[in-house]
């Protein structure tokens, strides 16, 4: 289950990863151009998230190595994103170490759940998807860092959403913790 065709659109989301970073290094791009084309780079690449499950679960052809794949993945392109955006100084650090911290933390609790044998009381959550949802929408809007439509200027809604998903991102590790603390309790003693 290496490569068949949810996996290799998992794996499409890491390559992409140098991809969206390189963009903004090559000569060949104005500004302007640089950034659209990271942008629709993302916004093509996230999508293979939704897409990469849904072909999985439709020709039953999900697997274990896809389930720990896919977050990962999910994760690479994020943060090589947040890193990019602070590097275009797009992005506060201090929200990169947020959401970058949050994920690292909550990847070690689930391993360590997952050793325990205790993933239910990490599994996910409405909120972490939310969390997710705002930073996919957040990002694109920061990459493009312009008018869209001539109506919405994708800095400025780029900056709240990536504020607000630092804040869904502290607020579902919350959760995650409070879920796993009867269990860190009981292996504490």
């Amino acid at each position: 289950m290496f490569f068949n065709l949810p996996t290799m659109l998992t794996w499409a989301r890491i390559v992409a990863i140098p991809l969206i970073v390189g963009v903004f290094y090559w000569d060949g791009f104005t500004p302007a151009q640089q950034n659209l084309t990271a942008t629709v780079l993302f916004v093509v690449f996230a999508l293979t998230d939704w897409a990469d499950g849904y072909l999985a679960r439709r020709m039953n052809q999900t697997s274990a190595f896809g389930a720990f794949l896919d977050p990962v993945a999910d994760k690479f392109l994020v943060c090589a994103s947040l890193l990019v955006l602070v590097h275009l100084e797009r992005a506060d650090v201090f929200v990169a170490l947020i959401i970058i911290g949050r994920e690292i933390a909550i990847s070690s609790l689930r391993e360590w759940m997952a050793i325990i044998g205790a993933t239910k009381s990490v599994a996910v959550h409405m909120i972490g998807k939310v969390k997710t949802v705002v930073q996919m929408v957040a990002i694109p809007f920061l990459l493009f860092d312009g008018t869209l439509l001539g109506l919405i200027d994708t800095r400025l809604w780029g900056v709240w959403l990536i504020w607000a998903s630092a804040v869904l991102t502290v607020w579902s590790m919350v959760y995650y913790l409070q879920k796993a603390l009867p269990e860190i309790r009981a292996r504490s003693r």
